[in-house]
């Protein structure tokens, strides 16, 4: 009862057990991958979520139609919805997860703190109950605190408050957004542990009372609360802290009679102590890399449990055999490299959601196979700095890693003198590529600006708001680029059909993406995982634009413009009305999570370009100020 990668990922694991899959799917997702790997599939819907995957009537339909025995729900949807257990346990199919008491106990914040202090599980000082007077309770324990969702889980409802006036705004957002993604708006109020690790603890539960832990996963480097880079084993724990984790984990599997795989967090702080955050009652995101270090099939697992057998393993059976990185990539645009295949990584994309795992003998090794190079859009540049980064290699890392790192935010690769000459030769050599080829038409010579037989060429580039000095040679396919008071030699294919360039740059591999260019020389490339706008034009060129008027840029502090794609919650506004510098205007909610935009200045409010419930893209305009 999923779609995407999590889908495929089952699938794999059933046709290696012999078992038939059956495929649900939106109208729109009739071509996607899951639905074309299973052996039937079954449309549930149009493509709002709430008509299709969390639709419980069509899939219980689907599931009677086809006469399927047993249903895996991957992860979010319904995967931890109780009542869809319960529909499948009335009808006499089996639920691939644990029962509907120990969804229903873990699934509850509240209550799943009340049962990890029962079973002598360690948990972070706070409030117990359903928070009424949140800046009261706040107060109480003593700032900082984290209000949290009471059924929530992936980042969303949740909100760090410092003081009275952002306990009471994060409890408004966190209890909205709540409300929107679980349908159950109760909030908790707890300690918030400044600078933790936020590792995790895989357990395997049989339903004959046997439980596992499979060791840890470091799950701390984190974007508003959700994961961005998870790795296993955690560079932080010794042999005792993770016995001892592993342990407290196993404890409270066995006091709800936890049975299928399942995830309990921990938050863990500088000293190694560790507190208990939440129990996770379905397969993970990130259990691959549990898989690639401890040799076992987590779904086959779940499969085999969800059909009474009892475990096989024992704890001493359990190893940690190499080193395993996921990364998670939001995606927008796709070009996606079929890198796939290659030893050591595994992966797969759906919509907007792209996720890849490798792993290999060591850190080291695993990390050179995650910089292999990607061809899609988006977040990539932030995932290649991380990996990269000194302080990930080392192990010195918190949840507070990436606010840390990047206090005004991530900007892309910082280009070194030898990657600047590298990409300045690039665009450089792309553009007079470009050139050559617009010499000919249909195999023929026809009139060019560009002399047949030239070989040599004067340019200027410019980057980042400065200008670049070039001149290339060439000699076949390959191109002598001087620049800055260096020498760059790049050869290729130069395939200008396909939007990826791989080519070799002073002997060394590199794909390059182009992403645009136009007749004027403006071209976008994407280096090192960071898109760069660049513009290449003729020494003559370049000396004429001197003389061009400059574009007026536009006034920000009067309009507002949508900072991403998603859907607009609220419009606090309306035409006329004034609105003082930092008062909320309207709020968009993206991935779930709600973004409060505020005025820039004091002003009135000329025009209002949105209303609750639309869809919006990046860059449109919202709101018009005076």
């Amino acid at each position: 009862a999923n779609r995407g990668e999590i889908a495929c990922r089952v699938m794999k694991t059933c046709r290696k057990m012999g078992i038939k899959t059956v495929a649900v799917h939106s109208d729109v997702d009739a071509n996607a991958v899951h639905v074309k790997m299973a052996d039937e599939a079954v449309c549930v819907g149009p493509a709002p979520t709430n008509r299709s995957y969390l639709n419980m009537d069509a899939i219980m339909d689907a599931i009677r139609i086809t006469g399927a025995q047993a249903v895996h729900p991957g992860y979010g949807f319904l995967s931890e919805n109780k009542e869809f257990a319960k529909r499948l346990a009335a009808e006499d199919v089996v639920f691939v997860g644990p029962d509907t008491h120990a969804i229903h106990a873990m699934g509850d914040k509240i209550e799943s703190k009340l049962l990890a202090k029962a079973a002598k599980v360690n948990v972070i000082p706070g409030f117990d109950g359903v928070v009424e007077d949140a800046v009261k309770i706040a107060g109480q324990i003593g700032y900082p605190v984290m209000i949290k969702a009471s059924a929530g889980g992936g980042g969303k409802g949740m909100r760090i408050a410092w003081n009275d006036d952002e306990t009471r705004e994060g409890f408004r957002l966190s209890s909205q957004e709540a409300a929107s993604s679980f349908g159950d708006d109760r909030l908790l109020i707890e300690k918030f542990v400044d600078n933790p690790r936020h590792i995790e603890i895989q357990v395997l539960a049989d339903k004959h009372g046997n439980a596992l832990w499979l060791n840890e996963r470091e799950c701390s480097i984190q974007r508003r609360n959700q994961k961005v880079v998870e790795e296993a084993p955690s560079t932080f724990l010794d042999p005792d802290t993770r016995r001892a984790m592993g342990e407290q984990a196993v404890q409270l599997a066995k006091a709800v009679k936890y049975s299928s795989a399942g995830t309990v967090e921990f938050l863990v702080d500088s000293k190694k102590n560790f507190y208990f955050l939440e129990m996770n009652t379905r397969l993970q995101v990130e259990h691959p890399i549990t898989e690639c270090i401890t040799g076992l099939d987590l779904v086959q697992q779940m499969i085999r449990i969800a059909k009474g057998f009892p475990l096989v393993h024992r704890q001493e059976d359990i190893p940690i055999n190499g080193w395993a990185i996921e990364s998670r990539v939001y995606a927008e645009i796709f070009l996606a490299a079929r890198l796939y295949g290659r030893p050591g990584i595994r992966g797969a994309w759906n919509g907007s959601d792209h996720m890849a795992v490798c792993a290999g003998l060591s850190f080291t090794n695993t990390v050179k196979r995650i910089l292999f190079p990607w061809s899609v859009t988006h977040n990539i540049p932030l995932l290649r700095e991380i990996i990269t980064n000194p302080r990930f290699i080392s192990g010195d890392i918190t949840t507070n890693f990436l606010p840390e790192e990047y206090p005004e935010g991530f900007t892309g690769h910082r280009l070194t003198p030898e990657g600047r000459r590298e990409l300045l030769a690039t665009a450089a050599a792309l553009y007079i590529s470009a050139q050559l080829r617009s010499q000919r038409f249909m195999g023929n010579l026809r009139v060019s600006t560009t002399s047949q037989e030239q070989s040599q060429w004067e340019l200027q580039v410019e980057l980042e708001k400065k200008s670049h000095l070039v001149s290339l040679s060439r000699s076949g396919s390959s191109f002598t680029v001087e620049v800055d008071g260096g020498s760059v030699e790049v050869s290729g294919e130069w395939n200008l059909a396909s939007a990826l360039l791989p080519l070799s740059i002073n002997g060394n591999p590199r794909v390059l993406q182009c992403l645009s260019r136009d007749a004027t020389g403006q071209i976008t490339l994407q280096y090192l995982g960071t898109q760069f706008k660049l513009r290449v034009l003729s020494r003559l060129a370049a000396k004429l634009t001197g003389h061009m008027p400059e574009k007026v840029p536009e006034d920000t502090s009067s309009i507002l413009r949508s900072p991403m794609p998603g859907s607009v919650v609220a419009v606090s506004v309306k035409p006329g009305d004034m609105v003082a510098e930092g008062q909320e205007i309207c709020v968009i909610e993206a991935m779930k999570m709600q973004n409060s935009l505020i005025a820039a200045r004091a002003a009135k409010v000329k025009s209002v370009h949105c209303k609750a419930g639309e869809t919006v893209g990046e860059g449109d305009l919202l709101v018009e100020l005076e």
